[in-house]
């Protein structure tokens, strides 16, 4: 009886910790996001809620469609990532300026809404439980101008090989391949150094999952003392 008046204690005192969680394409992400689900984060991916608004019949699908055509399109209609990801990042043969341009515009479509989505979800955590964590896994938190919507900003980091040869493994493809995909869509985010200049904690998943699990234990206790003890 103690115990569950203690636990609802905390609840109720604690203090929704909003937190982002980012990195470069292929660094690791989704892994150090699964180990923070496992000791007691509540996470959403950005990636997945922009899959939801680009669903036939929503705003941003609609908008998206209009502003790339309908050669993105599958013969169900729904948006062939591979095709968009062309069109909006181009190909190698053409120029920097132009990509980015693209890439700019299908931003704007999205950002916004897929931003709304995420605070809508960080505060339904918050009403079911004052002193959870609530992270977003998105990789352009910092690009968007969305840091200053947390408390505290996570960039994981790894090098470059590794990225490369995690991509190649991830899409299937031939290293060297894989090496210019990642050089062209790297080209889109911010460096490393730079996310790392407004991050709260940086975790290297250079190294092995062991060494990995370690640095997100550590940020995590962190957390959950920012956070209230959540439990």
């Amino acid at each position: 009886m103690y115990l569950c008046l203690l636990v609802e204690f905390v609840r109720a005192g604690g203090t929704l910790l909003k937190v982002g969680l980012t990195g470069g394409i292929a660094s690791g992400k989704s892994v150090v996001g699964e180990m923070f689900v496992g000791l007691g984060a509540h996470l959403v991916q950005a990636d997945k809620i922009a899959h939801e608004l680009m669903l036939p019949g929503q705003p941003v699908y609609n908008e998206v469609v209009k502003h790339f055509g309908g050669a993105i399109l599958n013969a169900d209609m729904s948006v062939n990532r591979a095709r968009l990801a062309e069109a909006a990042f181009g190909t190698a043969r053409e120029g920097s300026t132009q990509s980015a341009s693209r890439v700019q515009e299908l931003n704007r479509i999205v950002h916004p809404a897929v931003i709304r989505a995420q605070e809508e979800w960080m505060e339904e955590v918050g009403r079911q439980n004052r002193g959870a964590v609530a992270m977003v896994e998105a990789a352009l938190i910092v690009e968007a101008g969305a840091a200053k919507r947390f408390d505290s900003l996570i960039v994981v980091t790894c090098d470059e090989e590794q990225r490369v040869a995690r991509f190649a493994a991830r899409q299937k493809l031939p290293l060297e391949e894989a090496r210019k995909e990642v050089a062209r869509r790297m080209a889109a985010q911010l460096p490393d150094a730079e996310k790392i200049n407004v991050a709260n904690y940086v975790i290297d998943n250079s190294g092995s999952l062991n060494h990995t699990r370690g640095e997100v234990e550590r940020v995590w206790g962190e957390l959950r003392a920012k956070a209230g003890g959540e439990l």
